[in-house]
């Protein structure tokens, strides 16, 4: 069986890794399985640090498509023609996509047209938003997808209410692979002692969401709040994209406290969200690996793709709203964090699992 498996960003590179690891113990007893990771960027793109690849013991990709358009029109076409290009010269009898990226769905129109199976990693997470790209992308794998993964029990309640639960396996969540694996492989980063920071006395601060980052006065009623109520004995360390750095540097906050640094590599970054006293994030993934971590989150968004993080887990969503985000911070900086539990099949098998039903 030849796996051809897509990464379309950067965090789908922590999803799949350890399902190239299950791949490659599989190969090793005996199974007649191998597989090529394409991705959908370009070999230079700046995203991606040197250190990734060896942070996650992963091996380089094989391909890559050298999409750089901008748009989703553009990217889906660019991808659907890359794609089957890619194919032609590397045939493929599964490709399996992670997530819900145009270059996904993209991905997975040209395989099915090609007849060859498609298999859905964190298939059946919805946010029921149609105007949404995500949500749009993620319903058309999930229709074409001859398996679907989903990481959870209610994920696969949303597939059967589509009447998709025919192909359906609950596996868990592969990102909860990645964390486990490396926890003990963490790196404090070099800068950390020189901040002044301690452990389990910072917060961490991370914002993606261009939405977000766009609402001028809705972001600076969030930081204000998030910095009045931590004051200065409290550092915020905040690793942020130049385009995230800009939008915030543009409020000109006056906050001593505040420490806006560049993104960091994955082990560096896996110390941070593991030693935080709290997370204010607008990410989804960053919130399930704190669940992991038992690090309180206040999430900015008004949905949890897997509502087990804050259900279960270590998330609250606060959404957009100033007010909410203090008044969860007062709980967090009281010591009055709920009690959470991690959610059900998050146990560092779910690679395994995604390759044992791949082979049978």
């Amino acid at each position: 069986m030849k796996i051809t498996i897509l990464s379309a960003a950067r965090p789908n590179f922590m999803k799949i890794a350890p399902i190239c690891r299950a791949i490659d113990a599989a190969r090793q007893a005996g199974k007649s399985i191998s597989y090529r990771v394409v991705y959908a960027g370009a070999r230079d793109d700046a995203s991606i640090e040197p250190s990734l690849f060896s942070d996650l013991a992963m091996p380089a990709p094989d391909g890559y498509l050298g999409v750089e358009a901008q748009g989703q029109s553009a990217v889906a076409a660019g991808v659907m023609l890359a794609f089957e290009r890619e194919l032609d010269a590397h045939p493929a009898d599964v490709v399996l996509v992670v997530d819900d990226s145009t270059a996904a769905m993209a991905c997975s129109v040209v395989a099915k047209k090609r007849a060859l199976k498609v298999a859905h990693v964190i298939a059946g997470t919805r946010s029921f938003d149609m105007n949404e790209s995500r949500e749009v992308n993620r319903t058309i794998i999930d229709a074409i997808a001859d398996t679907l993964f989903a990481a959870s029990i209610g994920a696969n309640a949303n597939l059967n209410a589509e009447g998709l639960s025919g192909n359906t396996i609950v596996v868990g969540n592969v990102l909860i692979d990645t964390i486990r694996y490396n926890r003990h492989r963490l790196l404090q980063p070099v800068w950390f002692d020189t901040l002044g920071l301690r452990k389990g006395r910072y917060l961490l601060l991370t914002l993606n969401r261009r939405d977000l980052l766009q609402k001028r006065t809705v972001l600076q009623g969030l930081l204000q709040s998030l910095l009045s109520r931590v004051g200065d004995d409290v550092p915020v360390v905040a690793p942020l994209h130049p385009y995230a750095e800009e939008a915030v540097r543009s409020l000109h906050l006056h906050a001593p406290g505040l420490h806006l640094l560049p993104p960091q590599s994955y082990l560096h970054f896996g110390f941070l969200i593991n030693q935080a006293l709290g997370i204010v994030t607008d990410s989804g993934n960053i919130a399930e690996e704190a669940t992991f971590c038992g690090t309180p989150t206040l999430l900015l968004n008004r949905y949890a793709e897997h509502p087990e993080v804050w259900r279960t887990g270590t998330a609250e969503l606060v959404g957009e709203d100033a007010e909410a985000l203090s008044q969860s911070l007062g709980r967090l900086m009281r010591g009055e964090w709920k009690h959470a539990t991690l959610p059900e099949r998050w146990d560092g098998r779910a690679a395994e699992r995604v390759v044992g039903a791949l082979l049978e």
